[in-house]
């Protein structure tokens, strides 16, 4: 009986002193996640330095009609559909009055306020002008002109920058003359930067508005 006391307390006094040697500790923890907000939307940084993170706000849509839509607000206007230029172009896509108009828009404060009716506007805007340069596409893409890779992409891109004239102009031309926009924007800059996107999806329309959207 003594005996077996005897092993039980030395048992117990043995857990006690291991006890005693682990200490309760309490683990430092940081934020890992931190949300900075700006007009459009919030993103999430897995650091606290926001420029440790380059081009978070480009979304990868691949080389089809999104891909080509996003790059091009991008270079527009950061991809913000309430942005106006010093020259008074608006929204995402940057268009002007005069244009609005041809697209079937009359309000320009509605179509500032919409995204819809942006993202309409520039699909109708692509239908009229791969009609007014269907022969040039089906002429020129494949071939380099200037030092550029035509592509169907690229023509309606630089027709969105200069109109659809100044691209007939850089193919007459056979890209020698350099047709920029009242910020120095090349037409040529333009087909490089955007080509190689398909844009089957859109088809010619010489009357396209952002009612038949």
């Amino acid at each position: 009986m003594i005996k077996k006391w005897h092993f039980y307390s030395t048992l117990a006094i043995i857990v006690a002193f291991l006890s005693l040697g682990f200490k309760p500790f309490k683990l430092e923890t940081s934020p890992w996640f931190l949300t900075e907000k700006n007009s459009e939307s919030d993103y999430l940084f897995p650091s606290e330095k926001q420029e440790d993170y380059v081009s978070l706000n480009i979304p990868y849509v691949g080389k089809r009609l999104n891909g080509f839509k996003e790059a091009l607000a991008l270079k527009e206007s950061q991809g913000h559909y309430r942005k106006v230029n010093s020259l008074g172009y608006m929204g995402k896509y940057q268009f002007g009055s005069e244009t609005l108009r041809t697209v079937g828009i009359k309000n320009d404060s509605k179509f500032l306020h919409s995204p819809a009716l942006q993202e309409k506007a520039i699909l109708a805007l692509l239908a009229q002008n791969k009609w007014v340069l269907r022969n040039e596409i089906e002429k020129y893409c494949g071939k380099i002109i200037g030092g550029v890779t035509i592509t169907e992409s690229g023509i309606l891109a630089a027709a969105h920058l200069g109109g659809a004239g100044s691209v007939k102009r850089f193919f007459k031309n056979n890209g020698k003359k350099r047709l920029r926009d009242a910020y120095g924007t090349s037409i040529r800059s333009y087909m490089k930067k955007f080509g190689g996107y398909d844009l089957s999806f859109i088809t010619a329309n010489s009357r396209a508005t952002v009612h038949d959207m």
